[in-house]
């Protein structure tokens, strides 16, 4: 690999990482080089890259597009406003995303999910239906697997993609089976241009699926969907005829089908009124792929829930902790925080995105006993809760869990929920996560 200010080859990466590597590998296959550029001196993968790509060129600082450049594919972290960027626009430059190059690969039926929140979830769910009914099902894309590294793998009988609004906004066609966008809320406000940029790569997901599933509550992805050739609707109300809602009967709440009750929803593995929805939105989709209703509800009573989202942790002292680490934007940690019951010490912070903190404040006043703050956005946060609510600032988790800790009282919950990103302070959210896990335990020592 070598150091240059020039190019002289059709396909440049930008950006390497997880996303990189796979692109790498997808070259590999494809009979193609590249050179890959990244910002960072040291970027994760390099050494990785070389074993993949003896033959290509890793470049840092400044590069030259004047040169026999036609293709840009880009790593989903990097926005449109990024200088290179903006220059290969203006020379009319391809530029495309990992998962355009999915599309254009794969040739089997792929079920497209995105959401502010929930994507993680809906696509474990579905997941994990498919294979309970019988099918060869892999998922990946926004997490796990990269979809490209999915094609590695013997071919399945269906991919369930989670996207995020990055690589929707970067893709032209997206011929998905099922399209499902759970919700949008305000998110990535640093990332793209403004809400309505955001909001319109999320509808992108509906614009050539063959079958829809929508949120009732909105609107605009109703208008979105309506090409599809079939589209299913989820949400907390009573549904009409073949689509999914909640029903009242005989002084028990179901899960239910038009008229047909599936579940009691006390059934439901994971809890909270999002998780509701999420498990409404996973039934649709499996409706609209032929599951058995059977095999999707048995998932959905043994399904516990993933690592950093709402994870039970432990019971120290009579008091819970529960890592919900994965919520990085301000309407999953409302979700959280409303799905609480008790008293409740919040953990919260990092980098907000340019998020508006106000719903914190407005979901937490009944409940929160004090709230333990850390990262570069915590003094932002501090002003959007109630001044009469205890407010602690924390250098690191460890101070900020001990902190939690002599706050609590009997039967309170300890919630990490930090309505921002953790890369101020930590590699990803996992780590973070993992570094609140780590801190509750050395209570119990």
């Amino acid at each position: 690999m070598i150091n240059s200010n020039s190019l002289n080859t059709k396909n440049l990466v930008l950006g390497l990482g997880v996303t990189g590597l796979s692109i790498a590998r997808y070259l590999k296959r494809s009979n193609l080089n590249a050179v890959f550029f990244d910002t960072r001196k040291v970027p994760p993968g390099a050494e990785e890259l070389l074993g993949i790509l003896p033959k290509s060129k890793l470049l840092f600082g400044n590069v030259d597009l004047s040169k026999d450049i036609n293709r840009i594919i880009v790593s989903p972290g990097i926005p449109d406003k990024y200088p290179l960027l903006v220059d290969a626009r203006s020379k009319d430059i391809e530029i495309i995303s990992d998962i355009e190059l999915f599309t254009q690969e794969v040739s089997i039926p792929f079920v497209a999910i995105t959401g502010s929140n929930g994507k993680s979830t809906v696509t474990t769910l579905l997941n994990e239906m498919c294979i309970k009914d019988g099918l060869c099902s892999f998922a990946g894309g926004n997490l796990g697997q990269p979809a490209l590294d999915l094609l590695l793998e013997k071919e399945p009988d269906i991919y369930i993609l989670e996207l995020s609004s990055f690589q929707l906004q970067r893709t032209k066609k997206l011929p998905a089976k099922v399209a499902v966008l759970l919700n949008v809320t305000p998110d990535h406000l640093d990332w793209h241009t403004n809400e309505s940029e955001y909001r319109q790569a999320k509808y992108r997901i509906y614009s050539e699926a063959e079958f829809a599933v929508v949120n009732r509550a909105d609107s605009k992805a109703i208008k979105h969907s309506q090409h599809c050739s079939r589209v299913v609707s989820f949400g907390l109300d009573a549904p009409d005829d073949n689509q999914y809602g909640l029903r009242f009967h005989g002084g028990e709440v179901y899960f239910a089908c038009g008229k047909s009750l599936l579940m009691p929803i006390n059934k439901l593995g994971i809890q909270g009124i999002h998780n509701q929805l999420n498990a409404l939105a996973a039934l649709a989709a499996g409706d609209l792929l032929g599951l058995k209703k059977s095999a999707m509800l048995e998932v959905l009573t043994k399904f516990s829930g993933l690592p950093h989202r709402m994870q039970y942790v432990a019971q120290v002292k009579t008091v819970n902790y529960v890592n919900d680490s994965k919520a990085t934007n301000v309407a999953a940690s409302v979700a959280s925080i409303n799905s609480i019951k008790s008293k409740l010490i919040l953990i919260a912070g990092g980098d907000g995105k340019g998020g508006d903190f106000k719903d914190i404040g407005i979901a937490a006043k009944e409940k929160l006993r004090c709230a333990i703050l850390m990262g570069k956005d915590a003094k932002k946060i501090a002003r959007a809760i109630d001044t009469q609510t205890p407010i602690f600032f924390a250098k690191d988790m460890n101070e900020a869990v001990k902190k939690a800790a002599s706050c609590a009282r009997n039967e309170d919950t300890v919630l990490l929920s930090p309505a921002c990103a953790s890369l101020d302070q930590y590699s990803n959210y996992a780590q973070r996560g993992d570094s609140f896990c780590s801190a509750v335990m050395e209570l119990k020592q």
